[in-house]
């Protein structure tokens, strides 16, 4: 596609984010807002919107696409996210894609760090984390477990590397990993959390692929099924 313009938005952990990737011709860019914003997602993630559509000098029925990081992660958060997203792509009538929580985290420890074997773990609470395992070449990433939701003690890695690095919230419990995870891994940083940048860029490799869907069809992923969503009194 010779021009485009993707908006990504995630409220999947305690921070905030959006991104708008733009293309014209062969060369992309990407504009991007992050806030830790713990219990302030509602009131921050459509002004950031704003600012970045005002960044570019665009209006929102110039979107092509929109994206949204559809989990795994924070319930409440993925709700909001899932919404807008889907209020967007609804009112522009353009295609919708889900991106993986995990594997943008993945994405932005490549990118970042030049890591190639990376373990993604958010923490999933009550004891749990939100976990997969990626090998990362050259910015294109291969999955190599399926994502789950599972006590740290019971996770583990492929058997095929020795490098694994770990990064996301899921490793504050470090100390409940099995022994035999813990010896495979060089490093682990609990400090990265989804971005919606990385996900822009995910977002844009879907969309070529054809995998876009209508503003209906896309839902979050929580990986709990026994997690009900209340809306607030």
């Amino acid at each position: 596609m010779s021009s485009l313009h993707l908006l990504a938005l995630d409220a999947s952990s305690s921070a905030c984010s959006a991104a708008l990737l733009r293309q014209q011709g062969s060369q992309r860019e990407c504009l991007a807002r992050f806030e830790m914003t713990p219990r302030a997602h509602t009131r921050r993630l459509m002004p950031m919107v704003d600012d970045i559509l005002a960044e570019a000098n665009i209006s929102a029925q110039q979107l092509d696409a929109v994206a949204f990081g559809r989990g795994p992660g924070s319930f409440t958060g993925l709700r909001i996210a899932t919404g807008a997203a889907q209020g967007l792509a609804f009112g522009l009538d353009c295609p919708l894609l889900g991106i993986s929580t995990l594997e943008a985290l993945a994405l932005q420890a490549h990118r970042r760090y030049h890591f190639r074997h990376v373990v993604t773990a958010l923490d999933a609470r009550m004891g749990e984390i939100y976990a997969a395992t990626w090998h990362c070449l050259n910015d294109t990433l291969s999955q190599q477990s399926d994502e789950v939701v599972i006590a740290p003690d019971h996770f583990r890695i492929p058997a095929d590397e020795t490098d694994w690095v770990g990064v996301g919230s899921g490793f504050t419990l470090w100390n409940d990993f099995a022994l035999g995870v813990q010896t495979r891994m060089t490093q682990h940083l609990i400090d990265l959390e989804p971005r919606a940048e990385e996900m822009a860029w995910l977002a844009v490799r879907d969309l070529e692929a054809g995998l876009g869907q209508a503003a209906h069809e896309a839902q979050p992923i929580y990986l709990r099924n026994d997690v009900a969503w209340k809306k607030p009194a």
